[in-house]
């Protein structure tokens, strides 16, 4: 389903790895069933984030990425969120990455200008009359704080 095929990609997005690799060693070739024991264990989520980022991101957003990539990877198709849901999560993991650079903004004694801070909820093609809504493109890995 999509639902899955977006787990595989956000999983692609948090190791920096190809979803199948048969250069990798044996037992990595494939990036679902490698990663799946890790991303359920808070101690281990690390061992499958991309050593590229240097540790440039939040560990908490990086939980909650990996625990979404992890429900959308359900085998189980009727355990797995719908788009609707990813993208809930997605907004809530930028909304705190917004919320934390606001806060270290201002205690460096920095102004920022942004409006409310918050950002208004979009809405489903259903809930929009089936127009096509245009959604931002996002600023950055909602990982990085």
């Amino acid at each position: 389903s999509d639902v899955y095929s977006f787990g595989v990609v956000l999983l692609e997005m948090l190791s920096g790895r190809r979803a199948v690799d048969k250069n990798r060693p044996s037992g990595e070739h494939n990036l679902v069933e490698w990663a799946r024991p890790s991303l359920n264990n808070k101690r281990k989520i690390f061992r499958i984030l991309d050593a590229r980022l240097e540790g440039q991101y939040s560990f908490v957003g990086a939980q909650k990425a990996a625990a979404l990539a992890l429900q959308c990877l359900s085998t189980e198709a009727k355990f797995r969120p719908s788009m609707e849901e990813v993208v809930a999560v997605l907004e809530d993991l930028q909304d705190a990455k917004d919320a934390a650079k606001n806060s270290h903004s201002q205690q460096n004694g920095r102004s920022h200008s942004s409006s409310s801070g918050h950002r208004s909820r979009r809405t489903s093609s259903e809930e929009a009359g089936n127009r096509n809504v245009a959604y931002p493109r996002p600023s950055a890995s909602p990982l990085y704080a």
